[in-house]
């Protein structure tokens, strides 16, 4: 077994051969210029600014040989897996099929809704095309981690309070004990961040633990 000892709201313990990292939605279309998210009026710097700091979580996934899962939020090309009410809201400039500086805004196969180039994944990793917020809906991502015999899961990506805390929250309710790289995950809007941090490891880590990414890397290593 391995301990965090410093993990927030307390010490968090974790067999690395039932471990997995998920790396939440990493994409163009919400980290670079010219994609979704700055259409939506988001200074997308503030999400950039992180991808070193998973590249380094991911190495060290990598390095213990423990499995990285990746996820991208895509729509088929005739959206018939997009719900109406998603693709309006929020007016921005720019809606989800709409043609955009990376190809059709968040559409699955265009350049804006892959992986961001430092972060690609690499040959047997697997790749999670969803639909939603969430990882776990309209996906395989249960079944492979069955198959993979995971029972806790390390989470990183973006944005801390939508995606990465609904895939939390979906994996807490299926039994996972959760970890997330608070130094790895970003909102476009900080105060939403603290929040959700706040959130996962209240009441006693209700949703599941924090901690920081040199700390998880630190654990597996010992």
């Amino acid at each position: 077994m391995a301990e965090i000892a410093a993990a927030r709201p307390f010490p968090f313990c974790f067999d690395p051969a039932t471990t997995a990292l998920i790396v939440i939605d990493m994409q163009r279309d919400f980290i670079e210029p010219g994609g979704f998210g700055a259409a939506l009026g988001n200074d997308v710097s503030v999400l950039e600014a992180i991808v070193p700091t998973v590249a380094t979580l991911i190495d060290g996934f990598r390095a213990a040989d423990l499995p990285v899962i990746h996820t991208r939020e895509c729509h088929r090309p005739d959206l018939s897996d997009c719900p109406p009410a998603k693709r309006e809201r929020g007016k921005p400039s720019l809606r989800i099929g709409d043609p955009g500086p990376m190809g059709r805004i968040l559409i699955a196969g265009e350049p804006g809704a892959e992986i961001v180039p430092q972060l690609l994944p690499v040959a047997g990793e697997i790749v999670i095309d969803k639909p939603g917020k969430g990882a776990f809906y309209a996906t395989s991502l249960g079944d492979d981690l069955t198959r993979l015999n995971i029972r806790t899961l390390v989470f990183a990506g973006v944005t801390t309070e939508v995606c990465v805390q609904t895939t939390m929250r979906e994996a807490n309710d299926r039994g996972f004990d959760c970890l997330l790289a608070e130094d790895a995950t970003e909102s476009y809007f900080p105060e939403f961040k603290e929040a959700a941090l706040q959130m996962i490891r209240a009441q006693g880590a209700i949703v599941g633990w924090t901690a920081t990414t040199a700390e998880i890397v630190d654990a597996l290593d010992d």
